[in-house]
C-alpha cells in the first residue's frame, strides 16, 4: 500500500514563496506519476501540476511560470515550489500518485493548508 505524506504548508504573504514536499512509502517512483491538487471549501478539487518518473511535467494554466514541480527519485519525494503566491492560491494542497498506465490518481496524501494573506 502506497502512503503519501505532505509537508511544508503554512501562512505566507502575497508575493511570497512556499515549498511543499510529498514523500512516498511503499513503492518507488518507477513507472509512476506524481501530482499536486488543491481544494477550497465549496469547490471541487483542481489539478495543479504533475511530474512523471521520467521528469515530464504538466501544469494548470493558472500556475504556469509561478509554480515548479520536481522530484528526487532517490528520496521518493516530490516537491511543489510555489512563488509569487496570490491570495487566490489559498487552499488545502494534496499530493497524489498513480501508476503511469492508469488515468485516475488512487493514492492521496492527507493535505496541507496553504494560506496566502493579502
Amino acid at each position: 500500500q502506497v502512503q503519501l505524506a505532505e509537508s511544508g504548508g503554512g501562512l505566507v504573504q502575497a508575493g511570497g514563496s512556499l515549498r511543499l514536499s510529498c514523500t512516498a512509502s511503499g513503492r518507488t517512483f518507477n513507472n509512476y506519476v506524481m501530482g499536486w491538487f488543491r481544494q477550497v471549501p465549496g469547490k471541487e478539487r483542481e489539478f495543479v501540476a504533475s511530474i512523471t518518473w521520467r521528469g515530464t511535467t504538466n501544469y494548470a494554466g493558472f500556475v504556469k511560470g509561478r509554480f515548479i514541480i520536481s522530484s528526487d527519485n532517490a528520496k521518493n519525494t516530490f516537491y511543489l515550489q510555489m512563488n509569487s503566491l496570490k491570495p487566490e492560491d489559498t487552499a488545502v494542497y494534496y499530493c497524489a500518485g498513480r501508476v503511469a498506465s492508469e488515468s485516475q490518481y488512487d493514492n492521496w496524501g492527507q493535505g496541507t493548508q496553504v494560506t496566502v494573506s493579502s
